[in-house]
């Protein structure tokens, strides 16, 4: 859903060939530790990630998807700047989603583990979580796709009556 696929054939030749176009959306920039910006570059959450995914048993596409899922939120945020701290918990959400040791791995560094007790623990946090398929098979309290009328009462609290 991020890209369009055209098939167009040269007027001259009348080869054909399929091209990929993706509109280009303006990205917030990202806040470093230091407090600086930085224009968010794709690039590099790529590479993070996948140095994370080194030899596990993940497909490039199922990368590219969790890549995605990040950048959608991003642009989600509705912000013009958004902590490097924030880009870091949903890369490891998707990471923890995909696999347990890229997740780690990804910890490691981005939390920047001191010694053993650390990777323990992250790992008894992590055995504590809901795994990926429960986590799909809970039932939803909110449908986040359904509109909600302004004058709809809050969950849990009675309508006020109008008399």
């Amino acid at each position: 859903g991020s890209q369009v696929r055209r098939r167009r054939e040269c007027a001259e030749c009348k080869g054909r060939f399929t091209t990929f176009e993706r509109a280009q959306l303006t990205m917030p920039n990202i806040i470093k530790r230091g407090g600086g910006p930085e224009p968010f570059d794709e690039d590099k959450l790529r590479r993070g990630m996948s140095h994370a995914l080194f030899k596990r048993p993940v497909s490039p596409d199922a990368l590219d998807h969790a890549v995605e899922n990040v950048m959608r939120k991003l642009r989600q945020s509705g912000e013009r700047e958004v902590p490097s701290r924030q880009l870091g918990e949903w890369a490891m959400e998707e990471l923890r989603d995909m696999d347990h040791v890229a997740y780690v791995r990804f910890a490691s560094i981005y939390r920047s583990f001191e010694d053993v007790n650390a990777f323990r623990d992250e790992i008894e946090r992590l055995q504590r979580l809901p795994t990926p398929e429960q986590r799909k098979s809970q039932m939803q309290l909110i449908d986040p796709g359904r509109d909600v009328p302004a004058d709809a009462p809050e969950p849990g609290r009675k309508p006020r009556s109008r008399g």
